[in-house]
C-alpha cells in the first residue's frame, strides 16, 4: 500500500527516455501507445511532473540526427494532443501549475546532447519555439560543443560554440543540464554560468567512482548557482554489482549532506523497459552493454516509474522529515522549474 505522504507529493522525475520507445512506432500509434503502456506506470508511481529527454541513437548520427530530433519533439506534442485529459506539454511555470491543478501530468521537453544542432547555435531558438526548456550539450563522447564524461582524459572545456550555446540558452530561458558533461566542461560551465544549472540524472561519485557521477566539488558548484541535482537510479551508477534500494538512498543522503536537501531531486533514468522494447530478444544471448555498463540492471521494484513509492518510504525510514521527503520527491524540481521557466 502506498504511503499517504507519497500521495501528497508532487512527484517529479527529471529523466525518462520513454519518447524513444513511443516514437519508434508509427505516428498514428503514438497517443494510444503512450496511454496504454506508459500512462498507467506514471500514474501508479504518482508522477505529476515528467521531463522527457530527446535522445538520438547512434544509428541516426550525424546525418539523420536533426530529423530524428524533430520527430521525437513532434511525438511529445502528439502524445499531449492525443491525451488532453491526462497530460499537458508545458513551456512555463504557470503552465506546470495549471496542469497540476487540473490533475494532469506536466510534461517538459529536454534535449540530451543537442544532436543535429551541433555548431548551428541559431537552431537553439528553434528548439525553444518547439517547447524545449532543458538541454545538455554532450553525452558520452565528443560534440562540436563539448566533451562528454567518457572523454574526461582530454581535459577539455566547452568549445567556443559551447560557450555560445550556454549564453543562448540563458538568453532564451532554457535550463543548462550538466549531466553527461566532462569534468573540465562542468568546471567551465560553473565558471561561466549566470543562471542556475541542473544535473538531470547524476549520482554521487564519492559513493560510486564512475565518470557519469558528480564529485562533491561539482555538487557544491551546481548548488552554488542555485541549481538542482537529480539522483540517477541506474544500478551501474550506484554501486558495483547488484544495487539495492539502500544503495540509492545512500546517494540521496550523501548529496543532501553535501549541498543541502533543497538542491536534491529525482532523475530516475528508467531505461530498462525502453531497451527491452527496442532491442529484439533474439539478438543477444546476454544483455547488450552500453558503454561498458548493463543499462538493463535495475534495483528490484524500481525498474520503472510505478516503483517510485518505494523511494518515499525509504527516505522516511532513513530519517528524512516529511517536509524534506516531499522536497526530494518533486517539490524542489517543481519550485526550480517554476522559477526558471517564466
Amino acid at each position: 500500500m502506498t504511503h499517504p505522504l507519497h500521495e501528497q507529493a508532487v512527484v517529479a522525475d527529471a529523466h525518462n527516455d520513454l519518447l524513444m520507445a513511443v516514437s519508434a512506432r508509427p505516428r498514428e500509434w503514438w497517443p494510444e501507445f503512450f496511454r496504454e503502456r506508459w500512462l498507467p506506470q506514471l500514474r501508479a508511481g504518482g508522477v505529476r511532473l515528467q521531463v522527457l529527454p530527446v535522445f538520438i541513437d547512434d544509428q541516426y548520427r550525424p546525418e539523420g540526427a536533426l530529423r530524428q530530433t524533430l520527430r521525437m519533439i513532434e511525438c511529445a506534442h502528439v502524445i499531449a494532443e492525443g491525451n488532453p485529459d491526462a497530460v499537458r506539454l508545458c513551456r512555463t511555470g504557470a503552465e506546470i501549475d495549471q496542469a497540476l491543478a487540473e490533475r494532469k501530468i506536466a510534461l517538459v521537453l529536454a534535449l540530451e546532447s543537442m544532436p543535429g544542432i551541433d555548431a548551428s547555435i541559431e537552431l537553439i531558438a528553434t528548439m525553444h519555439r518547439l517547447g524545449v526548456r532543458i538541454a545538455s550539450i554532450a553525452h558520452w563522447g565528443r560534440t562540436p560543443l563539448a566533451d562528454g564524461s567518457g572523454e574526461d582524459a582530454t581535459g577539455s572545456g566547452l568549445t567556443s560554440h559551447g560557450v555560445a550555446a550556454l549564453r543562448e540558452m540563458e538568453r532564451l530561458g532554457i535550463v543548462f543540464d550538466v549531466s553527461h558533461l566532462g569534468a573540465s566542461g562542468v568546471a567551465h560551465v560553473l565558471e561561466l554560468a549566470a543562471k542556475p544549472v541542473m544535473a538531470t540524472h547524476s549520482s554521487a561519485r564519492a559513493l560510486r567512482d564512475h565518470h557519469r557521477n558528480l564529485t562533491d566539488e561539482q555538487l557544491r558548484g551546481v548548488a552554488a548557482t542555485g541549481g538542482l541535482i537529480c539522483v540517477n537510479f541506474l544500478a551501474a551508477f550506484l554501486t558495483e554489482g547488484e544495487a539495492t534500494l539502500d544503495d540509492l538512498l545512500d546517494h540521496f543522503e550523501h548529496i543532501a549532506g553535501v549541498v543541502g536537501v533543497d538542491h536534491v531531486g529525482i532523475g530516475a533514468d528508467f531505461i530498462r523497459e525502453v531497451m527491452d522494447d527496442l532491442t529484439p530478444q533474439w539478438c543477444c544471448e546476454t544483455p547488450p552493454m552500453v558503454r561498458g555498463i548493463d543499462a538493463r540492471a535495475a534495483i528490484p521494484g524500481l525498474e520503472g516509474p510505478s516503483g517510485l513509492p518505494m523511494v518515499t518510504e525509504g527516505l522516511l525510514k532513513r530519517g528524512f522529515s516529511e517536509e524534506d521527503t516531499l522536497k526530494i520527491m518533486g517539490g524542489n524540481m517543481h519550485r526550480f522549474l517554476k522559477e526558471r521557466l517564466a
